[in-house]
């Protein structure tokens, strides 16, 4: 079984204002791959850098954030994923994005979502609401274990 972890940045959520919608989603179709799935929600910023961090020292195989990915301030999920990529994959967060094109979110282009490899670690940024974790459960599903088997040497 692979191990996964799914991050919510959100302030709010981190501070109970309100339950996130959008984590439970994407752990709940990581679970319907085969994955065991664990769940954390942070705050913005650096919460997120040091959850990546502790999980790719942990040598888990996915993780998946949500939230921090657009225009405000406040918003460096992709700045904290940054730090940890050793090999980028722009094709994912691209598709994501794609993806949301075509499903008439105008918006979607202004996600700054990226998505790489870290150590052995495949890292997915995704936009933080619950239409766009299900939009992201549905397009990476068909890739999510073929791209973690490549990683650990399989054939293409």
């Amino acid at each position: 079984m692979s191990n996964a972890l799914v991050v919510v940045a959100s302030r709010r959520a981190s501070q109970g204002i309100y339950e996130d919608t959008s984590g439970p989603i994407l752990a709940q179709g990581l679970r319907d791959l085969g994955f065991s799935v664990e769940l954390k929600v942070v705050d913005d910023g650096e919460p997120v850098a040091e959850a990546l961090s502790e999980a790719v020292n942990r040598n888990l195989e996915l993780i998946i954030t949500s939230g921090g990915t657009g225009l405000t301030p406040r918003d460096l999920t992709p700045e904290m994923t940054s730090r940890f990529i050793d090999k980028p994959l722009p094709g994912i967060a691209e598709a994501l994005r794609f993806d949301g094109i075509t499903q008439g979110i105008s918006m979607a282009p202004l996600s700054r979502a990226i998505a790489g490899i870290s150590k052995n670690t495949l890292i997915i940024n995704v936009a933080g609401s619950a239409g766009a974790a299900r939009d992201a459960v549905r397009v990476l599903s068909p890739i999510l274990l073929h791209a973690i088997d490549q990683m650990k040497g399989g054939d293409h």
